[in-house]
Order: structure tokens, then sequence, then C-alpha cells
């Protein structure tokens, strides 16, 4: 097969899009050179890669804030990691950046974060303490998976938290801004359905220059993005929107990601994923505890093996491998995390 369909791609790209995007043909390319596909361009073949992998699937059953909810419609990672590239294309293609780039950096972001939410990072960055979700994320596709993917997309994984310095793309900046306006609003939103709090509850700053509701929140913050953002050469909001953005994810610490975590969640999350690191940790061989079917990546040790395979664990996986390795059978788990 010929490549015209993937030079026709690269061709509407650059006539297309706006001289600040990340044009595919122009990517820094993988660290293993390969050919190119004949359909798809490099961040496509990207996107589908990460779409097929093993960790992909497993966000399905990893917490996002509720741990083991009993309800359907609370979001998990990977109902997360949706959103977030939903409201990245959005923003995307309304300044004629790179919407396979930012989709594909998107889903990605999110593929090292351990089970049981936030609280579970903390237990294995207690283990290992440069144990970072976005630095394992990088690992997953690097060594874990082997994907091989692109400098651009490997560099927006690694930088879409705040914690680090902006991403060297446009598309990278925006899949930093998404990922924290879907989980402020979705967060939200889950909160309500549980009734830990109601829209009278939110700060003055949420209700006065967000929006009194999901979708209006949404709007304002991807509205005030595409016009902060038009004519300049980075990724920014207005200082109001940024600030009120700002004060309502400092509330929801408060009242929903920390203020409602209990000692018995802490408690239980801690004695899982700490049993199960050291039971891996002192594993003789090491392969078998990876799950990889092959020798650890040169340079792994024990412990770098186990963290590996705890962090890539669903929520329900860790549970029942704690029983199996001797911990006590774990109860409900309908709580908040």
């Amino acid at each position: 097969m010929e490549a015209r369909y993937r030079e026709r791609a690269e061709a509407l790209e650059d006539e297309m899009l706006s001289p600040l995007a990340q044009l595919a043909a122009a990517s820094r390319g993988r660290e293993v050179p390969e050919p190119d596909d004949d359909i798809r361009t490099v961040f496509q073949r990207d996107r589908d890669r990460i779409v097929h992998s093993k960790a992909f699937r497993r966000l399905a059953h990893k917490t996002q804030v509720f741990l083991a909810p009993e309800g359907d419609h609370y979001r998990v990672r990977l109902t997360h990691t949706l959103e977030v590239a939903q409201v990245a294309r959005t923003i995307a293609r309304s300044l004629g950046l790179n919407e396979d780039l930012v989709e594909t950096i998107c889903l990605g972001h999110d593929l090292g974060h351990t089970p049981f939410g936030h609280q579970g990072e903390q237990v294995v960055a207690a283990f290992d303490p440069g144990f970072r979700h976005n630095l394992q994320s990088v690992r997953v596709v690097e060594v874990l998976e082997r994907l091989n993917l692109t400098w651009e997309v490997r560099d927006g994984i690694a930088h879409h938290t705040w914690s680090m310095a902006m991403p060297a793309t446009l598309e990278g900046q925006i899949a930093r801004y998404a990922d924290r306006i879907a989980y402020l609003n979705h967060d939200i939103d889950d909160a309500r359905r549980a009734g830990i709090l109601s829209e009278a509850d939110l700060p003055a700053a949420t209700l006065d220059v967000l929006g009194a509701t999901h979708s209006v929140r949404i709007h304002t913050m991807v509205a005030d993005i595409v016009e902060a953002s038009s004519h300049g050469d980075a990724i920014t909001m207005s200082p109001r929107v940024f600030e009120a953005m700002g004060e309502t994810r400092d509330f929801l610490f408060e009242r929903v990601y920390l203020g409602r975590v209990t000692p018995e969640t802490i408690h239980t999350v801690d004695r899982i994923l700490t049993t199960l690191l050291a039971h891996h940790a002192e594993a003789a061989g090491g392969r078998e505890a990876a799950g990889r079917g092959e020798p650890p990546a040169e340079g792994d040790d024990q412990r770098a093996v186990a963290v590996d395979y705890v962090a890539g664990m669903t929520d329900r996986f860790a549970i029942r491998a704690f029983e199996a390795v001797g911990g006590e059978p774990v109860g409900g788990l309908g709580v908040l995390v």
C-alpha cells in the first residue's frame, strides 16, 4: 500500500493547523526508529497503541475518587481519562492545534496511576520516594509495555502534572489544563451524587466566576483558555478564572479529597499496598511477580519490580492479591478516598 493516505493527512495538518501546532511530520520521532505507517500519522499510531495497551484497559477498574462505590455512575480512572481527552480536543480544535497529539497525551496521562486513587499513590511513594504517577505513566509506555511512542507524547505525559515544568508542546500544555478542568468538575458531580456536598456548598468564587452547574463551569474554563491563548505562544487562562479554579481545587481538597478520608480507609489502603509491596520485593526471581513473562528491565532491583507490579494493579485485583498472600478478608469499601 502506498503511503499517500498518511501523506495526505500530514499535508492537511500543514495546511489547516496553526503555525504553532506540533505537526506529525515534524515529530522528533521515537527512541527506536521504525518505518512510517501507510495510513496513520505518528500521533494517530501512538493513540492506537495506548488504547490497545493492557494498562489502558486496567483504568476501568482503578479508583478516581470513590473507592469501590456502590453506584454505577461514579467516575473511575478510565472515564476520567476520556473526559480529559474530550475537553482537550475541544480546546485544541478551537486554537487550531493538533487534536491527535493532544488526545494521545490525555489517553496516556494516567496509565501509571496506582490502585485506590491518590491515597494509593501516597503509600507507593512512601515505599519508593521517587514514585510519581506521571513518571510511572512514562515508564509504562517506555519500559513495561514498550510502546515506543513519539517524543512529544512522552513529554506531554511526563509533564501533565502541575509540579513539573510546562510541556514542550502547546498540545501538552492543553492536556495539563484539561486534566484539572475535568477532575474538578466531575469530582464535584460525584460528591453531589454521594450526598457529601451540594451546589450551595461551593465557594463563592466557584459559583460566581465559574458557574453554578457542571456544564456551565466546563464551558467557562474552556472558553477562557481559548480566549486567553488565542493570541500568544502559550496555553494560559485569565487571572480571574485561574484563581477561581485554584480556590475550587483547594475547597475540594479540604471537603472531599482529604476531609472525607476516614482513618479506617487510610489504614486499609496502607495495609493492602504495604503488604503487597513488601511481599513482591522479597519474592525470589521477580519475573513472576512482575507478571511480564520476561526478566526485569536492566537495572531493575526487586523493589522496582514490586512497584511496577503493585502500581499496575486494579483495586479489585489488589484486594484479591492481598487476601491471597495471607491478608485478612477486606470488607465493604464503599468509602471515599
